[in-house]
């Protein structure tokens, strides 16, 4: 399938996320939801043209559609590492003006960029004019004092003005000093009405939110009101989020064992090519999340405790004793609720 192909009229998606969605996360998500678009790590440009290029940048092809996320502020850099991931098959490339922290910020990356408008347009511009491939910005509402409806426009509609037309918005300003990015997430409150009047005010373009969308629920209330929905933390703490969103594009819902059996194989090709297993175990912590026994899946999992495949095999074997012994409960507090009534 193209990415064309792929893309739903509703967009579901996971964050880049720096230190989680590298390739091996991506590949597990993957196995819930065969459309999510999945984004890679931020990458800054310097990395690509002066770093180990083919390590920030290679995938498996199973992670189609999958986006590379760059994080840069200089035009021709950025038009050269757009290439790059044009050349590497990426579906997408995007910039990133939100990410809060010192050390970016300090490079002249993410979110400081937002009082830079005409910059970001060069940018863009340039990036687009490199590659045939669609550009995208992932930006905040707002930053420290500019942090009106009206600064938020502006800034969307200087970059749109370059051709660029799919903005995805953490709706939350960002605070520059005086907040971690860990702070940034949660503390700012979040503004979603400025997303959606955003998307009403600018129909022609793909408005995709983000910022605090952590259940299916909360995904479904998003989508009949912007063009898409990006899922953050949630994503990774709990991947089964995105087998329930999938639902919403008419997939069938997959078993969580199934899912492993499937991701198992993945394990043993990459421990071939000297991938540690704890780097892609990390990863699988959350598989579980709000099932019987998630704590004891957890702890099997991490702390150095799987040390190999077959200590991963027993993990989930121990998980599907507790989750037949669970339905086994239920049926009979259900058999015993009917003969109740039925007395």
């Amino acid at each position: 399938m193209t990415s064309t192909e792929l893309q739903t009229s509703k967009r579901i998606s996971v964050a880049p996320m720096m230190d989680w969605s590298d390739r091996h996360y991506r590949h597990f998500a993957r196995l819930f939801n065969p459309t999510a678009w999945l984004y890679s790590e931020m990458v800054t440009t310097g990395a690509l043209i002066f770093g180990d290029r083919d390590r920030h940048l290679r995938f498996n092809d199973s992670e189609h559609p999958v986006v590379l996320q760059l994080g840069g502020s200089d035009p021709q850099a950025l038009a050269t590492c757009s290439k790059m991931a044009q050349d590497y098959g990426y579906d997408e490339v995007n910039l990133n003006v939100g990410c809060p922290s010192d050390r970016v910020q300090n490079n002249k990356i993410g979110a400081c960029l937002m009082a830079e408008p005409q910059l970001v347009a060069e940018c863009i511009a340039a990036m687009q004019n490199a590659v045939d491939i669609p550009v995208t910005v992932k930006h905040r509402i707002g930053i420290d004092d500019l942090d009106s409806y009206e600064n938020m426009l502006n800034f969307v509609d200087t970059v749109a003005a370059t051709g660029c037309r799919h903005f995805i918005v953490h709706a939350r300003i960002a605070f520059l000093q005086g907040l971690s990015p860990k702070e940034n997430r949660d503390i700012p409150p979040l503004r979603y009405e400025d997303v959606y009047r955003l998307k009403q005010e600018r129909p022609h373009l793909t408005i995709e939110i983000n910022g605090g969308i952590s259940t299916p629920e909360e995904i479904e209330q998003q989508l009949p009101v912007t063009d898409g929905v990006m899922i953050g933390r949630a994503a990774y703490h709990n991947p089964y989020i995105l087998a329930q969103a999938g639902i919403m594009d008419g997939h069938a819902l997959p078993d969580r064992f199934a899912i492993m059996q499937q991701y198992m194989p993945y394990l043993a090709e990459q421990m071939e090519q000297g991938i540690a297993l704890s780097s892609m175990t990390r990863h699988l912590l959350g598989l579980f999340q709000y099932q019987v026994g998630a704590r004891s899946w957890r702890q099997m999992l991490s702390g150095g405790n799987a040390k190999t495949l077959a200590d991963v095999h027993q993990a989930i074997d121990v998980m599907q004793e507790l989750t037949d012994k669970a339905n086994e409960r239920q049926i009979e507090r259900l058999k015993s609720f009917g003969e109740k009534t039925s007395a």
